[in-house]
């Protein structure tokens, strides 16, 4: 396995995996759908080198973003040193192969390298599968909570509680 910053080329994979992992959320009747994303915010992730992809034996397996600002979703805790990451969505090819602990475990490394103290994740609704399966990924969830200004955001995010999840790495505190 490996990790590196999608390029240009995999703008159309991307999409499809995003495609995919809303077909499953449907399949699974959770209560928060991924809606069609902005093409442009991708465009910009990648050409800011903060959407990743993880190769397994040179296929894409799993796509990400990450920034080092939230604060519409974090609020008053934005002012944190931290990495957040974003859109996890894995290739039905590969599902199984706990790529969120892949991730995890990059995400540590990532952090450190640009001093950040906490890896953050949120995700929308009270999908207690997806908390614990975080949660045995080594992140404590916070609680779910209400947005106060959801404007910009993604669609999936309007009248949406978002359950918010921290790793606190221990080499900064």
């Amino acid at each position: 396995m490996q990790i590196e910053n999608s390029t240009h080329a995999d703008f159309d994979e991307i999409f499809r995996l995003y495609r995919e992992a809303s077909a499953y959320q449907r399949s699974k009747k959770t209560v928060v759908v991924w809606p069609d994303f902005d093409p442009d915010m991708v465009r910009t992730e990648i050409a800011e080198n903060r959407q990743w992809k993880l190769l397994f034996n040179g296929q894409i397996a799993c796509v990400w973003a990450t920034t080092f600002t939230d604060e519409q979703i974090w609020e008053e805790r934005n002012a944190d040193p931290a990495v957040y990451i974003h859109r996890i969505a894995v290739n039905p090819d590969f599902r199984g192969h706990n790529f969120v602990q892949t991730i995890v475990d990059w995400a540590h490394d990532y952090a450190g390298e640009h001093g950040k103290r906490y890896i953050r994740l949120d995700t929308l609704g009270d999908n207690q599968r997806l908390i614990q399966h975080y949660k045995d990924c080594g992140f404590d969830f916070l609680g779910m909570f209400t947005m106060q200004d959801t404007s910009g955001l993604p669609d999936h995010y309007h009248g949406e509680k978002v359950a918010l999840f921290e790793i606190e790495l221990e080499y900064m505190t």
